[in-house]
C-alpha cells in the first residue's frame, strides 16, 4: 500500500467489487483511490478543509499557501506538521509574523470539493482581483508537448492502479519532465507540485505545467500566482480560464492529444 510517511491512512485500498463483460459478472478485487478530508490549519486557526488523496501532503500544504498568496515564499512557513484524527488530518503551519495579516484576510472554513472551482473567494469583487501578472521570455520548443505527454503516461503510478486521479507534471522547455504529482482533485495535484517545486527551490519560470484534466479557471489562476508562464492540458479549457490567461500572461493550451493542440493564449511562448 502506498503511504504518506507519518500517517497510518492508505492513498489507495482494495475493495471488492463484481466486473460485467458481455453480461457475465467475476467478482473482483478493485483497488479504488482514497480521498480524506484534509485540514490546514495556520497559526492554531483552521483556514480550509480540503478532500485530497493522502499523499504528498506537505507539498500539498505548501503549494496551497503559495498559490491561494496566504505565503509569498516557503520561508515563510516556519514550522509545518501533519496529524491524523479519527475522521481525517489536519496540516499545521506556523505563518512568520509579517504573513500573519494575510492569515485573517484569507481566513475562512472551507469544505473543499474535488472538482471546486472557486475554493476561498468569498466575493464577486474578490474573484476579479485574484489573477496575477505573469512577464516571461519562455519559449515552448518544438515537440515539447508530445514528449511530455508521452513520458507521463509511464509516471502516473496511482492512476495506473486505481483509474481516478489527476496527474500535474513539470515539464522542461524541451518536455522532459522533472517532477509529477497526483491527486484525486486537479487543483490539489497542482498545489502538490507547486509545493514539491518550492520545496527543492526549482524556478517556476524554468518550465511549464501539463494537466490531465480540462482547464479550469483555478488551474490558471494558481499558476498565474506563482508566476508560472505555461500550462497545458489534455482537456479542453472553460472560456473563464481563457479569459484569465489572457489577462494575467499566461500561455494556455487545450487537447493537447499526440502531435495536436490548441494554443487559446500568448500563442508566441509556443513555437
Amino acid at each position: 500500500m502506498q503511504r504518506e510517511a507519518g500517517i497510518g491512512i492508505e492513498a489507495h485500498n482494495s475493495y471488492g467489487a463484481y466486473r460485467w463483460v458481455s453480461g457475465a459478472a467475476t467478482h473482483s478485487n478493485e483497488t479504488v483511490a482514497e480521498e480524506v478530508p484534509v485540514a490546514l490549519v495556520y497559526n492554531g486557526i483552521s483556514h480550509a478543509v480540503m478532500l485530497a488523496t493522502p499523499l504528498d501532503l506537505e507539498d500539498f500544504a505548501l503549494g496551497f499557501s503559495l498559490s491561494e498568496c496566504i505565503v509569498g515564499r516557503s520561508g515563510e512557513i516556519h514550522d509545518l506538521e501533519i496529524v491524523e484524527r479519527d475522521n481525517g488530518i489536519e496540516v499545521h503551519m506556523q505563518l512568520s509574523a509579517e504573513r500573519a495579516h494575510v492569515l485573517k484576510e484569507h481566513r475562512r472554513t472551507l469544505a473543499g470539493r474535488t472538482g471546486c472551482g472557486l475554493c476561498g473567494t468569498e466575493s464577486l469583487d474578490q474573484l476579479a482581483k485574484r489573477a496575477a501578472t505573469v512577464r516571461s521570455s519562455a519559449v515552448l520548443g518544438a515537440g515539447a508537448l508530445p514528449r511530455a505527454l508521452s513520458e507521463l503516461q509511464g509516471r502516473q503510478r496511482l492512476f495506473h492502479l486505481t483509474g481516478a486521479v489527476h496527474a500535474a507534471a513539470w515539464c522542461a522547455f524541451d518536455g522532459e519532465i522533472e517532477l509529477v504529482r497526483e491527486d484525486v482533485g486537479r487543483h490539489n495535484a497542482l498545489d502538490k507540485l507547486i509545493g514539491s517545486l518550492a520545496a527543492q527551490r526549482k524556478a517556476f519560470d524554468g518550465g511549464f505545467v501539463l494537466m490531465t484534466s480540462r482547464a479550469s479557471y483555478e488551474i490558471v489562476q494558481k499558476a498565474a500566482a506563482v508566476g508560472i508562464a505555461v500550462v497545458a492540458a489534455v482537456s479542453a479549457p472553460t472560456g473563464m480560464a481563457v479569459r484569465v490567461a489572457i489577462d494575467s500572461g499566461v500561455t494556455l493550451i487545450g487537447f493537447v492529444r499526440g502531435e495536436r493542440h490548441c494554443v487559446y493564449s500568448h500563442a508566441e511562448r509556443v513555437h
